[in-house]
């Protein structure tokens, strides 16, 4: 089997995902890992793909191109690695919370600092709340620490940053989903 990382983004409506699923049916591929959500109004999935000996990311885009025109989407299909085993220090999945009256630079400063200290984002979402008047920026990042780092230490950091930001950052350890 190979891996693809597949992209599809567009303006929501029904049908998008039955559509490029049925594509990757079609070939006897497998979805293992997905993440799709809508925001104002824009449609994004990301997919990874475990296509059969033979199918390859041209195949696959081939295979595309009729949901995608039908559907307004702009798709991208490009090999992933294969997945490895474990076999580092795993400091096990954290959480960072951000609030704060929205303005420019929030991500990119949190972002900045995690890059700084070698901590890996597996997720982040953001969303704008509250009245347009005094809206409220809130942003939920998953992370991975790097093997050896202190969270209590790396926490202060984020608290230096949130300050200079005008914004309020907790670190805390993920709780486990079902998922």
């Amino acid at each position: 089997m190979t891996h693809f990382a597949v992209t599809a983004v567009g303006a929501d409506r029904p049908g998008i995902v039955a559509a490029v699923t049925g594509a990757f049916a079609e070939h006897g591929c497998n979805l293992e890992d997905s993440s799709m959500t809508i925001l104002r109004g824009q449609f994004a999935m990301m997919l990874v793909v475990d296509a059969p000996a033979g199918v390859g990311a041209a195949e696959l885009e081939h295979t595309l191109a009729g949901p995608a025109a039908a559907l307004d989407l702009v798709v991208t299909v490009r090999p992933a690695a294969e997945p490895t085993e474990g076999g580092t220090d795993d400091t096990g999945s954290w959480t960072v919370s951000v609030y704060g009256a929205d303005h420019p630079g929030i991500v990119h400063g949190v972002a900045a600092l995690l890059a700084a200290e070698g901590v890996n984002i597996v997720d982040l979402s953001t969303r704008v709340v509250g009245p347009p008047e005094s809206p409220v920026y809130t942003m939920l990042l998953e992370v991975t620490l790097p093997p050896g780092a202190d969270p209590h230490e790396f926490s202060r950091r984020l608290d230096t940053t949130a300050t200079e930001l005008g914004v309020t950052c907790r670190l805390h350890p993920s709780e486990a989903d079902i998922l």
